[in-house]
């Protein structure tokens, strides 16, 4: 049997009470998934020790931190005090042979997928059944042209993956940029590690661009620069070496977004403390989107220019918006949620890649929505959102935890909603319905 991480203990299906009433509350909220799991994956291609701190303690860390074990690295853990420690050989993988199991984290899946392709042995990459039907084709196609003997395994462009490595040639790879971000960080992870040269080229439309402008943030603090050739050539140093040493990771931009979420739908104020003015993760700029709505933002009040804070004066009506989301597509469920108490109706767009996220979230949002009262318009792209009766539901959440997060906070601003399987949370906030609790003893 895989490993498997701990789950929260919530019932199969929990009831969320109304506020009513403006919240205050000051939060620090778990650390990045995405820097975690980043700096993760260069600690263990660098040379000695790397201790994360303020590390994200969720499924997807949890899922790479095993794989990093199963591949012979040293890895240590303080939950208590989140604390991550892996000790990289210098870019040797001691296993030549593993395989690893990551359930439905999508970063360790693409990430291991490339850095394996660095080794010399035999890797197999599985995953849960959704992780099987999420695509990994234009990464692998990307190895293949390099020349690493990499496959599908059941052919169907999606895991599990076979990689006989060899070491990543180098060269030019060229990745489409339309699916995932993912894969051309992935790419640009393994790159200073490759026997020669290696480029990133992103081809077609460019979903999800400041996840890859996080992954250039991350290899910098790991000592790695990066060449940049126009707006989708990337040139990472070759032979540099990610260093050993301390990291510290900032608190989730996306994790934030409920909480800031929160303040809009029910007035008040809310504090992140531990999201930086300048943070290099695009779902930050979520706030701004509330700004738009209405609300007020102040960020980087706090000394060295941390916190964010979104304020609402509940006599301020709540706006509709039109928003582009190509950039941030994970603050979608969030601001779907807040869109159900706006004046009128709000549009989402530029969503497809929300079709192969942990479920199809556009047509998950579509059938919950309309469940809560809306009348919803879903696009192969798009959302519109027109806020309507109001109807006491309970929300499935296809075992996605930004569904059970998002539609959470609907509970929040009005009676009878109900969250099924809410302990799927655990893949990136296991702690999340104890903190939305903190809105209450505000």
């Amino acid at each position: 049997m895989p490993p498997t991480p701990p789950a929260p203990d919530l019932p199969e299906v929990l009831p969320v009470e109304p506020i009513g009433r403006p919240v205050v509350l000051d939060l620090a909220v778990p650390g990045s998934k995405s820097i975690t799991n980043r700096a993760l994956l260069c600690g263990a291609l660098a040379e000695g020790e790397v201790t994360l701190s303020g590390a994200l303690f969720a499924d997807d860390p949890f899922y790479m931190l095993e794989a990093l074990r199963t591949l012979g690295l040293a890895v240590e853990t303080v939950p208590e005090r989140k604390v991550m420690r892996v000790t990289g050989q210098g870019g040797r993988i001691p296993a030549a042979q593993a395989d690893l199991y990551v359930g439905n984290a999508g970063t360790a899946m693409r990430f291991l997928a490339a850095a394996l392709c660095l080794s010399h042995g035999q890797y197999r990459l599985d995953g849960s059944p959704r992780m099987r039907e999420r695509p990994i084709a234009d990464l692998v196609e990307a190895l293949r042209a390099l020349g690493v003997e990499v496959r599908c395994e059941l052919d169907n462009g999606c895991p599990p993956v076979r990689i006989a490595a060899r070491g990543l040639p180098g060269g030019r790879a060229r990745v489409d940029g339309s699916r995932s971000s993912q894969y051309a960080s992935a790419l640009l992870l393994a790159a200073p590690y490759a026997e020669a040269p290696l480029e990133v080229e992103v081809t077609g439309p460019f979903v999800s661009r400041p996840y890859v402008e996080l992954t250039l943030r991350t290899m910098a603090d790991f000592g790695v620069a990066t060449a940049r050739e126009g707006e989708r050539i990337f040139k990472p140093a070759h032979g540099a070496k990610y260093r050993a040493g301390r990291y510290e990771v900032e608190g989730d931009a996306t994790a934030a977004t409920y909480f800031l979420a929160a303040a809009a739908i029910l007035g008040g104020r809310v504090v992140i403390t531990n999201l930086r003015a300048d943070s290099p993760q695009g779902d930050a700029a979520f706030a701004d989107l509330l700004a738009r709505m209405g609300c007020l933002v102040h960020a980087g009040f706090r000394p060295g220019g941390w916190g964010i804070e979104v304020t609402r004066d509940p006599s301020v009506p709540l706006a509709p918006v039109e928003a582009d989301l190509n950039a941030m597509p994970d603050t979608a469920p969030t601001l779907a949620a807040v869109a159900l108490f706006a004046g009128g109706p709000s549009r989402l767009t530029n969503l497809a890649n929300l079709r192969l996220k942990e479920t199809d979230r556009l047509k998950a949002l579509n059938t919950e929505l309309t469940r809560l009262g809306a009348r919803v318009v879903e696009g192969p792209d798009y959302l519109e959102i027109h806020p309507g009766e109001r109807r006491e539901a309970t929300i499935e959440t296809y075992d996605d935890h930004r569904m059970a997060m998002a539609m959470a906070l609907v509970g929040l601003g009005r009676a009878g909603v109900a969250i099924r399987n809410p302990a799927c949370v655990a893949k990136t906030y296991p702690g999340y319905f104890t903190d939305l609790e903190r809105l209450r003893g505000a």
